[in-house]
């Protein structure tokens, strides 16, 4: 089940083209996948990070940009995740403009990893549980 967050594109994401330039698309995926943690698994991902001592850094990318993303456009981004591993997820972007435009994809991997090593560790079960909640037709390896 998608977590589905909304966001402006704002003026300093855009280039002379008046479009999202595409390392701002990044950020703004970042700070969606931090804005899911809430509904997801009930914590939010300061806490996740200095309380659990968890981090989960993207390893792998894949994107397609379908339609340019411009300044005023409200997006809303609808993330799931369709692997869940021992140390890994696999999240999904899908981001759908004001006009139902779907303007943006991505596939991004990231690893559980400890804060104090940054080496790979399972994911703590009290988040497991409310990230297979949101396991969109994918798979988990248990």
């Amino acid at each position: 089940m998608a977590v589905v967050i909304e966001r402006s594109v704002e003026f300093p994401m855009v280039d002379l083209a008046n479009i999202a330039y595409f390392p701002r698309i990044y950020d703004l995926a970042h700070r969606v996948f931090e804005a899911t943690w809430p509904e997801m698994c009930g914590v939010d991902y300061p806490t996740v990070l200095g309380e659990l001592k968890v981090g989960f850094p993207v390893i792998n990318i894949t994107s397609e940009f379908k339609a340019p993303m411009r300044y005023g456009d409200r997006i809303s981004a609808h993330i799931s995740i369709s692997h869940i591993g021992t140390t890994s997820l696999v999240w999904e972007y899908r981001f759908i403009n004001q006009h139902s435009d779907l303007v943006w994809t991505s596939s991004q991997t990231t690893v559980c990893v400890d804060m104090d090593t940054l080496k790979p560790t399972p994911i703590p079960e009290r988040l497991k549980t409310g990230l297979n909640n949101h396991l969109d037709g994918g798979v988990t390896d248990e």
